[in-house]
């Protein structure tokens, strides 16, 4: 290739990233990069699927009417979780899904959707909590029953206070948790890295990822470090992670947040 082919050549970017970790190594490796892997987070089914599936009988009995979608992840558990331990609620899973109205965080909910032959009724922009509940300020939700897949352990309590507020009933499911999967010596190693200047960029996919690091090494080594690193983030919530621990992000894709645009914006900033 050439140098125009191969714009980030001789570029050490790391990425902190499990669960779309080859996908995105190998968008920035075609580019020439050399990429640091450490994979901070991984994503597991719940430990217990005993009151997701509790909750998954309520939902196919006709229990909501409306499911607000927070990742593209969720409904993929979901359906996994389905298909290892209540095979025949698929069938009216689906067709749940296609009766309520759906309401998705941002566009990946609604990409899984679409792979059921189905797409979300409204589409929260941006997509955050905040961009999900000023779309629900748009709509009359009292008295309604709503589903809420949330993610990990996080209780969103400022949505659940919406709701609560608003009248609805509020009905949450867990689909999966998130556990740290890095061994604490690859993180500091990188740190140290960061430290030394050896690394040109860090590219931050998930808040649980900047979670993670603010909770395992020290909060001023790892701000010092970053700032000798040039500090990507695929999104608003990342960007509101970072910028929670006093760290701004400097590369942000302008518009769609996914990561060939986040590759882009490492290249248009990295080859100025």
């Amino acid at each position: 290739m050439t140098d125009s082919e191969q714009p980030l050549q001789n570029r050490r970017i790391a990425i902190p990233e499990s669960r779309e970790l080859d996908l995105f190594a190998s968008l920035l490796e075609r580019r020439g990069a050399t990429v640091l892997r450490c994979p901070l987070v991984d994503i597991r089914d719940t430990p217990n699927p005993a009151p997701v599936l509790d909750w998954l009988h309520v939902f196919c009995a006709g229990g909501c009417d409306d499911l607000l979608l927070f990742t593209g992840e969720g409904v993929r558990r979901l359906l996994s979780l389905i298909e290892h331990h209540a095979p025949d609620l698929r069938e009216p899973f689906i067709k749940q899904l296609a009766n309520v109205r759906t309401i998705a965080r941002g566009p990946k909910p609604g990409r899984v959707l679409r792979e059921l032959g189905l797409k979300p009724t409204l589409v929260a922009d941006p997509a955050t909590t905040p961009g999900v509940i000023a779309l629900l300020q748009t709509l009359d939700v009292k008295g309604r029953r709503v589903g809420v897949q949330l993610y990990g352990t996080e209780p969103n309590t400022a949505l659940m206070n919406f709701l609560a507020t608003a009248g609805a009933q509020a009905l949450p499911v867990w689909p999966y948790v998130y556990a740290d999967a890095a061994a604490d010596a690859e993180v500091l190693a990188l740190v140290e890295s960061m430290q030394q200047g050896r690394v040109d960029a860090i590219a931050f996919t998930s808040l649980q990822q900047v979670e993670r690091l603010f909770r395992l090494v020290d909060s001023e080594r790892l701000k010092q470090a970053l700032a000798h690193t040039l500090v990507a983030a695929i999104g608003p919530v990342v960007v509101d992670a970072l910028r929670a621990h006093d760290v701004q992000a400097q590369v942000v894709p302008e518009e769609s947040y996914y990561l060939k645009p986040l590759t882009q914006a490492l290249i248009d900033r990295l080859t100025r």
